[in-house]
């Protein structure tokens, strides 16, 4: 099963397009997609404008590949469960989103192993034909280990500005019950 997302704020249908055209020109019947709030009706595609989060987390697993926006969740979800996905940004020009971070994040998951990054929504259907050679990167672990979380902790203390360390280490004495 091919899963598609575009998230839950904006319509896509560039890519809601791309992905239905490429399943009724191939017949295939087994593409669902969560496709938001579209203007898009389509055709061969099974679709919801919305999926209850743990619903969408099923299909996710049940998924041999994913297509969306290039939205940070679809991508990290995608890397956790072991998964290749295609990913088009939405494009800010064109009124898809409100600015160009979704074309930032597509050039810096371009080479990321398991991510296949399109460029258009033709190269979309071409990722799409080769969906039987696409591989997922290893999976991500859904937790930060332990020494990233010290690293992350000493990195915020050493930067943040002195009042902001003197008013945690207050807050920590009053809630300690330790006189100020």
């Amino acid at each position: 099963m091919i899963l598609v997302s575009v998230g839950t704020q904006l319509p896509f249908d560039r890519l809601i397009q791309a992905v239905d055209s490429w399943a009724e020109a191939n017949a295939r019947t087994d593409v669902v997609g969560q496709i938001g709030p579209s203007r898009y009706t389509p055709r061969a595609m099974r679709c919801f404008p919305f999926i209850e989060h743990r619903q969408f987390y099923e299909l996710q697993k049940q998924c041999t590949l994913m297509v969306s926006h290039a939205g940070m969740g679809s991508l990290i979800g995608a890397m956790e469960l072991g998964k290749p996905i295609i990913i088009l940004a939405r494009d800010h020009r064109r009124g898809e989103h409100r600015n160009g971070h979704q074309l930032a994040t597509l050039g810096q998951f371009r080479n990321f192993p398991g991510v296949y990054a399109a460029n258009d929504e033709q190269h979309v259907k071409e990722l799409l034909d080769r969906s039987h050679e696409l591989t997922a990167a290893p999976s991500l672990d859904p937790k930060a280990s332990t020494e990233f979380i010290e690293r992350l902790a000493a990195y915020v203390e050493d930067t943040a500005p002195a009042r902001l360390r003197l008013a945690d280490r207050w807050r920590k004495r009053r809630g300690a019950g330790g006189a100020v």
